[in-house]
């Protein structure tokens, strides 16, 4: 008991040396804010800054302190240190405990000021009002695809993609009991319901599924419902007060939702950047052909491109395409200029720091 008491009292005297550490560091990032003022920044938020950050503790890290626990210590502190350099108003696609909301708190910390949003053209124009300095919207997932609404409002809207966020999604089965046999129909999202439809269809195959705006209004409604289950995130079941019918029941285990931070401004270039652009094509032979070619002649790897109707005139398309790379580089520069000439109209989205899917 002695060795025991010895062991706790040196724990509390490393827990007050911790904080003492972390008010220094607050007092040294107020500071850089009065800098940052000072000189006309006002961007406060920084993805690249972040990525250096988390780049250089992981390689420094000795253990036994998991790596993936010390990351997510230091996003909370990054945030707290954010919130005393200037309060920063985040819009999201809410409400509370959707998977949105997840990956805004995944970026900018839950010292953050949210703005929840019902539907993702209110999160742009809260963005565009300067209601929120940055906006967090859903645009890909790895089963089910792209988030094409997201896609449609990018083409009449004025603002950048400012970074990106890869999260983890899983899904659970939620009820107020727990107990499958009580479960007589499902809330969920069409997203949810699509992601996990292998697994409904096995066992759950003659409940109704009930479709609804967001996994987080799913879980509300089952909370109110003893007969409802809702398929929704582990932090609505938290927020809910609902138990676990069953864990991670999407078909793929590795599923995977991309987020855009959207904004007024544009990132710094970073060295690991990817560029997003919007173009409709003439409608002549070879015409796709001819926007893809002066990626491939200079090198440029084209990770992503997506077509959807142009919603002007029949059989025109939009189509929405990745390219590794900045907007600055000489190559990439040169290629859009190719492609703008073959196009009825390009618009680029922005330039962003890449998201790594091993580190998220």
């Amino acid at each position: 008991m002695d060795e025991l008491t010895r062991l706790r009292e040196e724990i509390d005297r490393l827990d007050n040396e911790v904080v003492r550490l972390l008010n220094e560091r607050a007092r040294v990032a107020m500071k850089v804010g009065d800098v940052k003022n000072k000189i006309g920044i006002d961007s406060f938020y920084s993805p690249e800054r972040e990525r250096h950050i988390f780049e250089r503790l992981e390689k420094s890290n000795p253990g036994p302190f998991p790596t993936t626990a010390l990351l997510a210590v230091y996003r909370e502190i990054l945030s707290g240190s954010l919130s005393l350099e200037r309060p920063l108003p985040v819009a999201y696609l809410g409400p509370q405990a959707t998977f949105t909301h997840e990956a805004a708190v995944r970026a900018f910390g839950s010292s953050t000021r949210f703005i929840a949003c019902s539907e993702i053209k209110d999160v742009f124009s809260a963005v565009e009002r300067g209601d929120a300095e940055y906006g967090v919207v859903p645009v890909e997932n790895s089963t089910e695809g792209v988030v094409t609404y997201t896609l449609d409002v990018f083409i009449e809207s004025g603002l950048k993609i400012y970074s990106e966020i890869l999260l983890d999604v899983s899904h659970n089965l939620l009820s107020v009991s727990g107990k499958p046999e009580n479960v007589k129909k499902i809330f969920s999202h069409p997203q949810g319901t699509a992601q996990c439809k292998q697994w409904l269809a096995k066992h759950m195959p003659r409940v109704p599924v009930v479709e609804v705006t967001s996994t987080a209004l799913a879980a509300e409604m089952a909370a109110q419902d003893p007969e409802a289950a809702a398929i929704a995130s582990e932090p609505a079941a938290k927020r809910y007060n609902l138990a676990f019918v069953n864990r991670k029941i999407q078909d793929l285990s590795n599923n995977i939702t991309r987020f855009l931070v959207i904004s007024t401004r544009t990132p710094q270039r970073t060295g690991k950047d990817k560029t997003s652009i919007l173009c409709s094509i003439k409608d002549r032979v070879g015409g796709l052909l001819g926007i893809l070619t002066p990626f491939y002649d200079r090198g440029l790897n084209l990770s992503s491109i997506q077509s959807r109707p142009s919603k002007r005139r029949a059989w025109e398309y939009i189509f929405f395409m990745e390219v590794i790379g900045h907007v600055d580089d000489s190559d990439l520069a040169q290629a859009l200029e190719k492609v703008q000439q073959q196009c009825l109209f390009l618009k680029i989205l922005g330039s962003y720091p890449s998201a790594d899917v091993t580190e998220d």
